[in-house]
């Protein structure tokens, strides 16, 4: 097991002042609305404000988590240990005039509200991420994606903090992109994501606006409504997640307060009593349930944060 850093809790406070809030409960900042306390929770709002925190928590060697929109992660119901910093940074700048037009966002950028933003200036390229309710960094980091369009196909530039090498910008080929993967996901890397530049194109507006109407009514139609994490497994090749749980017969399975999507099968939603408890446990009645029936491993999509075995909180 990896060793648990301990909490410098009064630096902290030192620090922080009034800005830091103690013992929060976690279900409030989730889009599954589960998740137990933070030791500390601390709202910045600027991007200059997340670099000077998290560069603080650096040099008090304090654990910490960065929550951008709360969407694809599970926090365990024992919460996080450390500073659960949420991240609010949303400024969003479009360059419309240049021969190669482009966004800028700031990484606690809503995703989808940014792509609506983009299209009303008659610019494409982020259609396929309408609706989708994560953060810019958050899908920086994940190489989100949707409709056949994903970051990895518009990233120009991250801009990444580095507790070594400070300040960083780092190409999409840097990002190294897999299947709703990165190398900074794939090796839980330290570093954190301030910002991005994604690539757009110029477009006919009616056009960009049938497309989005398009997408967003397939996701009205096929995805449901409520507190969910979005995706929960990633899509093996050659096979859809949710077709394999639903052909395992799992469609509807509940567990306490949880159920797997009459819907959509690779969407696990919270009816108001959910415990990440029993999200926890219909993930692995899942996964195991269609590792018997078509010898396939679901790999989850979203992250587990914080401890899921009973020995308090990770």
């Amino acid at each position: 097991m990896p060793v648990k850093l301990s909490l410098p809790l009064d630096a902290i406070r030192a620090a922080f002042g009034e800005h830091l809030q103690e013992n929060v409960v976690l279900a409030n900042y989730t889009t599954a609305h589960v998740g137990g306390p933070a030791d500390a929770l601390l709202p910045v709002n600027t991007l200059d404000e997340l670099e000077q925190a998290v560069s603080k928590l650096w040099e008090l060697q304090a654990p910490f988590t960065i929550l951008g929109s709360g969407s694809n992660i599970l926090v365990s119901d024992a919460g996080l240990h450390g500073v659960a910093v949420l991240n609010r940074a949303r400024n969003v700048k479009i360059d419309s005039r240049s021969i190669a037009p482009s966004v800028w966002a700031e990484s606690g950028a809503n995703l989808g509200h940014m792509a609506r933003q983009v299209a009303l200036r008659g610019l494409s390229g982020l259609e396929w991420a309408t609706g989708i309710p994560g953060s810019v960094g958050g899908a920086v980091y994940g190489n989100a994606g949707a409709h056949g369009g994903d970051i990895n196909h518009c990233l120009i530039l991250a801009e990444i903090l580095h507790p070594v090498q400070g300040r960083v910008a780092w190409t999409v080929e840097q990002m190294a992109y897999d299947y709703r993967s990165s190398l900074l996901k794939r090796e839980h890397s330290p570093a954190v994501i301030l910002s991005a530049r994604l690539r757009l194109e110029p477009g006919n507006p009616a056009e960009i606006r049938t497309r989005m109407d398009t997408f967003s009514e397939h996701r009205r139609r096929t995805q449901p409504p409520g507190a969910t994490m979005g995706s929960m497994f990633k899509n093996p090749p050659g096979d859809f997640a949710g077709r394999l749980i639903e052909a395992a017969g799992l469609k509807g399975s509940t567990i306490g307060g949880a159920e797997i999507s009459p819907m959509h099968a690779n969407f696990f939603v919270n009816h108001g009593t959910a415990t990440a408890r029993d999200i926890y446990q219909l993930i692995h009645r899942a996964q195991k349930t269609v590792a018997d029936r078509f010898g396939i491993q679901l790999e989850l999509e979203i992250e587990l944060l914080g401890d899921f075995n009973g020995n308090g909180k990770g």
